[in-house]
């Protein structure tokens, strides 16, 4: 059994994270805007709006933790950038508390969009094929601009943190039943692959958290 705490754990990816952290017997506490999305689950739950959080405020939730899980992710352009001050608020919280393992999920086009921390990233992630590269990728950069951004901005977060980081990077997210197996690149994206269900990305992460080997990595997930 291991303390895991779960940001955003209302979300999509959040509550799988909750449910399989709960069905794997891990001492589970949930951060969450607002509690009453989340139902009657045996849980710890801690209010927190991490697009503002105070310094400070997430202390107490990180506190003892062996590993914190980040599902945090803007919904709307409106909400763009409440991954990478939320992040910023998690990273404040182990750094003063001695938690050293974090994963957080981001998007698979990610890897190509130019931020502080990468201004010159590369043109395209050597992972996808030329369909990908030249009509899927593009398409979707200009659509989720502000969500990419903000995404980019989060990874340079956790890059900069000294924490024992990992960054999970799937593709389109479905709301399909786990499956048997997915695949997974290293630092570049899964070759071919477009879709994976939110409960994988979450199966995924659970399996980082004693992963010694993704530590400072992107990990790209498909099927």
């Amino acid at each position: 059994m291991l303390k895991v705490v779960v940001v955003a754990a209302t979300g999509g990816i959040g509550r799988q994270l909750l449910k399989q952290a709960l069905d794997a017997g891990h001492d589970v506490t949930a951060v969450v805007r607002d509690p009453t999305r989340l139902g009657e689950v045996p849980v710890r739950v801690v209010r927190c709006d991490l697009a503002r959080a105070a310094p400070g405020e997430l202390d107490e939730a990180v506190a003892g933790a062996g590993a914190v899980l980040s599902a945090l992710g803007a919904r709307s352009g409106a909400e763009a950038g409440v991954a990478s001050r939320g992040t910023h608020a998690i990273v404040q919280a182990m750094r003063s508390t001695g938690v050293r393992r974090v994963i957080a999920v981001s998007a698979a086009s990610v890897g190509t969009v130019p931020s502080p921390g990468r201004p010159d990233p590369p043109r395209f992630n050597p992972g996808d094929g030329p369909v990908t590269r030249h009509l899927f990728a593009p398409v979707a950069k200009k659509l989720f601009r502000p969500h990419y951004l903000d995404l980019a901005i989060m990874e340079d977060v956790l890059r900069d943190s000294g924490l024992d980081w990992t960054v999970s990077r799937p593709p389109r997210l479905l709301d399909h039943a786990l499956r048997p197996a997915y695949r997974t690149a290293l630092d570049v994206n899964v070759r071919g692959g477009m879709f994976i269900s939110r409960a994988d990305v979450a199966r995924h992460m659970l399996s980082l958290i004693d992963d010694a080997g993704s530590v400072h990595h992107t990990i790209s997930v498909a099927y």
